[in-house]
């Protein structure tokens, strides 16, 4: 079951605190692990500003996809009358997203304002 939900990209929730760290460590280590394949990739692929432009513009795509099915989520969480607690981790996870959709923005004008030739 676990590894059908894995193919599909659902998620399985966790009752256990315990059990949910566990799954953030190993997130974030597989995040660690996979981001030094990045940063060699990157290092040697993005040699000037418009080869660096499409890259950003990938990731605040994904994230703006993100940060809306996010807001998704906490109007559900509204709507059912979830703890305030998460409620407020929802309102700031979904700020903090829209603010960094905005800095990715801006990151890519600058990217054209440096464009060789411009």
């Amino acid at each position: 079951m676990e590894a059908s939900a894995a193919r599909f990209g659902w998620r399985r929730a966790y009752g256990d605190t315990a059990q949910v760290d566990a799954l953030l460590t190993e997130q974030t280590e597989t995040a660690y692990t996979e981001a030094a394949d990045h940063a060699q990739l990157a290092t040697a692929k993005n040699v000037d500003v418009l080869t660096v432009q499409p890259c950003v513009l990938d990731v605040r795509g994904r994230v703006l996809a993100d940060v809306l099915y996010l807001e998704g989520v906490l109007t559900g969480a509204r709507n059912r009358g979830l703890p305030p607690e998460l409620i407020e981790r929802l309102e700031e996870a979904v700020g903090h997203g829209h603010e960094l959709t905005v800095l990715l923005a801006d990151t890519v004008r600058i990217t054209a304002a440096h464009a060789p030739g411009r």
